[in-house]
């Protein structure tokens, strides 16, 4: 069994989804499309490590919307000096 087809769902050698740095979770995630995609993995592993990748899926997302939060768009004032900072907005 490979280290995202813990028995144990959420903990295994990664650890607590939760815990895990985006970077991270995306990395297994990564690796379990790629394992599903290669299409070798026994039916009950495919549906284990799928659940995994639907809760890694929602760590990810999850943790670059708190990221978005916190990024501040730099106003600009005359002579394009710093003018100070407003919420980061992806639509305007």
């Amino acid at each position: 069994m490979s280290k995202q087809t813990s028995a144990a769902g959420d903990t295994g050698e990664h650890g607590d989804i939760a815990e895990l740095p985006f970077e991270k979770a995306l990395a297994e995630l990564e690796e379990i499309v790629r394992q599903l995609e290669q299409g070798n993995v026994a039916l009950a592993d495919s549906i284990r490590i799928y659940e995994r990748g639907e809760k890694l899926k929602a760590h990810c997302d999850a943790l670059l919307k708190q990221a978005e939060a916190r990024i501040e768009k730099i106003n600009l004032g005359a002579g394009n000096a710093p003018a100070g900072t407003s919420a980061f907005d992806p639509d305007a």
